[in-house]
């Protein structure tokens, strides 16, 4: 395929979101197509390229003799999906009926011009070397959409900054963690030598019961499935616990690990279970039960973060804690050029969120850029969730030392302290749907700035790229085990219903199936007699490939699903019902172009499965 520029340019535009790494200039100065294409030359010098001035302003996109516009926000409707059309892409040409040199048309059926176009597409996204977010979401990096997002409609797109856009080393950060909030113990009287950091004793989606000393995972509906006490796993976990569901607005008994931040706390509160039964903790600590040995920890692990050890060790030394994603500045950037307004809205105050930002952002930015020339806004020491819910004092910081000033109307390009998600969309002039929250808080940044403003929600999953490669190592396995209960199923209806002719027959009635009449008592006992024996080693065997089914993700719990297959876990029900798309980490956005347009699947109860074909009555 020979394409010259304004060929290439035609193309893209029928491949919509597959445009990922071609980019236009914002002066006619500047390269017009800044792709990776380092043949692209040799294969057009005999060929006149058309130059292509793209400017963007105010909502507006100007490209040659004002071929585009883009719909705006007073002029928008909504599609087929409910979705708003604000942000679309028009053409101004009509009718348009051929591209480039007059040899493609768009006349003729649509099925069939779109079999074409669709074909050109692939075919051309093989040669630029693109990779389309149909292969992106099939993979560790891909973005996973709970509910229809149209990315072009979003005017404001907000981030969150530790573990959004700042992952750290967990065993480096909460290890440190750990060992402040033990010296504070061991500062309060408990006992805790011999005690280290062990990150894979607990994950994040688990719940602390404060009254029991536990710590448990629940399925989506709330039943307890698994459940550890102390260090030590409980095999009759749901004995224990019943039919009891979990009610997590039972903040006095339930806490939810809501984040890495938790794994610290969850470790160590876990290991003092262990050494308050075991009857090492000083009676001159008083009578402590479980819920009181929880809030000494959390006091412990609170005084670590409040008098700043922890931070201040964080940044004399990043490097040891941060691990750095350079392709995650280049994924802002394009929202950014795109005309999105981005937001940073931290917890952390001004000097932490400046020395981690500058280390993490400032040396994979273009042209000497600073962190802060990405965002339109950053609001620190937020007090999140509060700033979704209330209103708090704001502050400028108006120096490089942090010193602040009171004010009472953000201005973009501002950085504020406190503050609320109210007073973002009065000074940005946008509200409700059209901003768009990344953090990675299931709680603090996606759940409050859903149900209370109706913002859109991503939320940030780290655990998801091993969980999704922990699914391809054992997908034969699970083909294997999906079989075997296939089996028994089959097995089981026949059973059933062999059952319900002996029933029938001790009772004097007939069996009601042809099978079952013609089988005497003894072949009926003896077919019954073998079919138990099937499902009873047929149950043996799917047990014990369940139990190893859920090893491979994780050595106690598992991530998202109980045992690795069944029963969806608590944390999988908070992200459907709260996130409207959630991925790994925030460069994955790389992958789909600021104006994707995120198509959840389509929701079905049983009776929707695809039917089996019938044959036509002649």
């Amino acid at each position: 395929m020979n394409l010259c520029a304004h060929q290439v340019f035609d193309r893209m535009l029928l491949c919509g979101d597959m445009a990922t790494r071609l980019r236009f200039a914002v002066s006619s100065s500047s390269p017009v197509l800044m792709a990776e294409l380092p043949d692209l030359k040799k294969r057009n010098k005999r060929r006149s390229v058309r130059m292509i001035k793209c400017r963007a302003d105010g909502g507006r996109v100007t490209v040659g003799d004002d071929v585009f516009s883009v719909t705006t926000s007073s002029k928008y409707e909504v599609d087929y999906l409910g979705q708003s059309t604000k942000g679309d892409l028009n053409l101004k040409l009509d009718p348009l009926h051929s591209f480039g040199n007059g040899q493609a048309t768009l006349e003729g059926p649509i099925e069939e011009v779109a079999r074409t176009e669709a074909q050109a597409a692939e075919n051309l996204i093989r040669e630029l070397g693109i990779e389309g977010p149909f292969s992106a979401q099939h993979s560790p990096r891909g973005i996973f959409c709970s509910r229809t997002l149209n990315l072009r409609s979003i005017s404001v797109i907000g981030y969150d900054m530790d573990y959004t856009l700042m992952h750290y080393n967990v065993m480096a950060w909460e290890g440190r963690a750990y060992d402040y909030c033990m010296e504070n113990l061991k500062s309060m009287g408990f006992p805790v030598d011999g005690l280290s950091f062990d990150p894979e004793l607990v994950i994040r989606g688990l719940m602390i019961d404060k009254e029991k000393g536990n710590l448990i995972k629940a399925d989506r509906f709330g039943y307890v499935q698994r459940a550890m006490h102390g260090t030590n796993m409980l095999s009759k976990s749901c004995q224990i616990y019943g039919r009891e569901l979990v009610d997590l607005r039972n903040q006095s008994r339930w806490e939810f690990l809501n984040t890495f931040f938790s794994v610290s706390e969850a470790v160590a509160y876990a290991q003092m279970v262990d050494r308050l039964d075991g009857g090492f903790i000083s009676a001159d600590l008083g009578t402590l039960d479980y819920k009181g040995l929880y809030k000494a920890v959390a006091k412990a692990l609170f005084r670590a973060h409040v008098e700043g050890q922890l931070k201040s060790e964080i940044m004399s030394k990043p490097e040891l804690f941060v691990e750095p994603d350079p392709e995650l500045p280049l994924a802002l950037l394009d929202q950014k050029e795109a005309g999105k307004k981005l937001l940073l809205i931290t917890n952390s105050d001004y000097h932490y969120t400046d020395k981690m930002m500058k280390h993490s952002f400032n040396k994979f930015l273009p042209n000497d850029m600073d962190w802060r020339n990405l965002f339109d806004m950053v609001i620190v020491s937020a007090r999140k969730p509060e700033f979704f819910q209330m209103s708090h004092p704001l502050y400028e910081v108006v120096t490089g030392e942090g010193l602040m000033r009171p004010c009472f109307k953000a201005e973009t390009g501002g950085l504020y302290s406190g503050g609320s998600a109210q007073m973002v969309e009065s000074s940005l002039n946008v509200h409700g749907d059209e901003i768009l929250y990344v953090g990675d808080h299931i709680y603090t940044d996606v759940s409050v700035s859903k149900v209370h403003l109706r913002w859109r929600t991503a939320l940030i999953c780290r655990e998801l790229e091993e969980e999704y490669m922990a699914l391809i190592c054992s997908r034969g396995h699970r083909e294997e085990l999906i079989e075997l209960i296939n089996q028994k199923e089959v097995v089981g209806d026949l059973f059933n219903q062999l059952r319900l002719a002996l029933q029938r027959r001790s009772k004097g009635r007939p069996a009601q199936t042809l099978a079952a009449t013609n089988l005497d008592d003894q072949e009926l006992t003896e077919t019954m007699q073998k079919l138990l024996i099937v499902m009873q080693r047929l149950d043996d065997k799917i047990g014990l490939m369940l139990e190893s089914d859920g090893e491979l993700f994780n050595k106690r719990w598992g991530f998202l699903s109980r045992a690795g297959l069944w029963d969806k876990s608590h944390l999988m029900r908070q992200i459907e019902k709260y996130a409207d798309i959630y991925t790994s980490r925030v460069s994955n956005f790389l992958n789909y172009t600021p104006f994707m347009y995120f198509r959840s699947q389509e929701q079905s109860l049983a009776h929707d499965s695809p039917l089996p074909d019938v044959a036509k009555e002649n």
